[in-house]
């Protein structure tokens, strides 16, 4: 009797290989747009990385458009933009045993439209990008989770752009190096990544321009999200107009353009939009979304100089893939279709890097953001 309970919790609450233990049960956190009369904004569910199952816990109530989400790193609060023009960012404690958030306080981002949001490694600052009036946010934190109150504003003035395809400058993410060091915000008007140096001891004004303060891409490209290779000597950026992912070598907050791929077929001739971009733990795969006609999940494989090689295509069995996260066990890739009101899972082979549908959706409308936290 005590043995078959004793595999039972280990089936229900992890694995265990040694003396390590890989957790199996993950709450997954799903954040999207808002409606006049529908606030039920961040969705809470109970997803299994062994089965890809889901069971739905709890959802937000009267939170404006908390689209984008980010996660403190010891999983005990949760922060939100809320993306309207009178912008804002809202914080949260979680209980990631119940699976139920519980709201703080929100506090302007100091611009119209914020669309992303960083929580630093220490729990001392969030940062969030501002799309509709082109600026970025330092917020300070306190012990509890809030937010403070005194903000340092950064504008990024327009400068150096396709006129005829951008209206302004529209910082589109805030992305912090993996020492916590650097802060990266790729603006899609000014087709510009620039680079902030972050101290986190300075409460009033953490951020300060690096030398570069920015680093061009090709005009008209339209720069959106960023990320860093596990090993940390490379960084990749996907470019929503452009539809491209340029590959940078990267030390010490400098960025070294090294390659530049399409993420389009050659007979590819309909609208684009490509949207975000994520890499596998072990460093082997990267893939992009592309929303436009194309909707579908484009599959690189990663050479040992960080260089890109395409491998695939997927569909993204729905309308404007926005956001997508893979699981914390590499098994699963799970796809925010935010135009057919869905979020769709794949499995997925760690092995090729292969996207397989497994008929499992999650239906919930408008999804924009997912995220994990272990349970």
């Amino acid at each position: 009797m005590k043995k078959s309970l004793f595999a039972f919790l280990l089936c229900t609450f992890g694995i265990v290989y040694g003396q390590s233990v890989i957790n199996v049960r993950y709450n997954l956190l799903i954040g999207t747009y808002t409606t006049p009369t529908s606030k039920d904004g961040i969705w809470v569910y109970e997803f299994n990385t062994l089965t890809g199952d889901f069971i739905y816990r709890s959802k937000t109530k009267d939170i404006e458009s908390p689209s984008y989400l980010d996660i403190s790193k010891d999983g005990r609060f949760v922060y939100s933009v809320n993306e309207v023009k009178t912008g804002g960012v809202s914080s949260f404690t979680f209980n990631s045993l119940k699976g139920e958030l519980t709201f703080i306080n929100r506090v302007s981002s100091g611009g119209d439209g914020p669309c992303y949001v960083t929580v630093d490694d220490k729990n001392k600052f969030v940062f969030a990008g501002n799309y509709g009036s082109g600026s970025l946010c330092a917020i300070p934190l306190k012990q509890d989770g809030s937010l403070g109150n005194e903000i340092q504003i950064i504008k990024q003035e327009e400068s150096s752009i396709d006129k005829e395809i951008h209206s302004g400058s529209h910082v589109h993410s805030t992305v912090l190096s993996p020492d916590n060091r650097f802060l990266f915000t790729p603006n899609l008007g000014t087709d510009r990544i620039y680079i902030y140096s972050f101290d986190n001891k300075k409460p009033k004004e953490p951020l300060s321009p690096f030398n570069p303060s920015f680093i061009s891409v090709k005009p008209g490209s339209g720069p959106r999200h960023f990320t860093f290779h596990p090993e940390g000597k490379y960084a990749y950026l996907i470019q929503e107009k452009g539809c491209a992912i340029t590959v940078f070598g990267y030390i010490d907050g400098k960025l070294t353009e090294i390659q530049s791929v399409t993420m389009l077929s050659p007979d590819y001739t309909g609208k684009v939009g490509a949207a975000d971009i994520h890499i596998s733990s072990d460093g082997m795969f990267l893939y992009g979304s592309n929303r436009g006609d194309a909707n579908e999940i484009v599959i690189y494989s990663i050479g040992p100089d960080g260089r890109l090689t395409y491998t695939g295509r997927q569909p993204a069995l729905g309308k404007t893939p926005r956001n997508f996260i893979i699981s914390p066990s590499g098994t699963f890739l799970l796809v925010a279709n935010q135009g057919s009101n869905e979020v769709v899972i794949f499995k997925r082979d760690v092995k090729s890097g292969f996207l397989t549908p497994t008929d499992k959706r999650i239906k919930v409308e408008r999804p924009v953001c997912l995220k994990f936290v272990p349970m």
